[in-house]
């Protein structure tokens, strides 16, 4: 090394390998968990009746499900709620959004009149169509 002679400053740089590697786990992460989210409130142990006009299951990400089980257990968001605890939730959401969407996941041996109340409920509180799942015939 001479005397005397100045080196040029580097400059700084960003390694952005790393940066994409955690990126694209994190992306993978919320979409793993999302789907999740979405298949464990699909496998609640609910029989959904047969109908001819049955369309496809489906869940858009701002839909309200509402599962109706055998005993009469309602189950929201994965908890169990009350017709009050209900009441408030799709009224809330109503409020926050007035197109809010709700799909009523009856059990083919869950108590009519529930299922009828549950419903009522939903229309009450200014769901405009609230969806009845069913399942094809075979």
């Amino acid at each position: 090394m001479l005397i005397g002679t100045k080196r040029a400053p580097e400059s700084p740089s960003i390694e952005l390998t790393p940066i994409i590697d955690i990126v694209f786990l994190l992306l993978i992460f919320f979409l793993v968990a999302t789907t999740y989210r979405q298949e464990a409130l699909r496998e609640l142990k609910v029989t959904l009746p047969e109908a001819e006009a049955a369309g496809p299951i489906s869940t858009a990400l701002r839909e309200i499900i509402i599962s109706v089980d055998q005993t009469g257990a309602i189950v929201v968001d994965g908890r169990s709620v009350d017709l009050e605890g209900l009441r408030s939730i799709v009224t809330g959401a109503i409020e926050r959004n007035p197109a809010q969407k709700v799909s009523v996941r009856g059990d083919r041996d869950a108590p009519y009149g529930l299922v009828a109340r549950v419903l009522d409920i939903c229309k009450a509180a200014g769901v405009n169509d609230p969806y009845l799942d069913t399942v094809p015939l075979n």
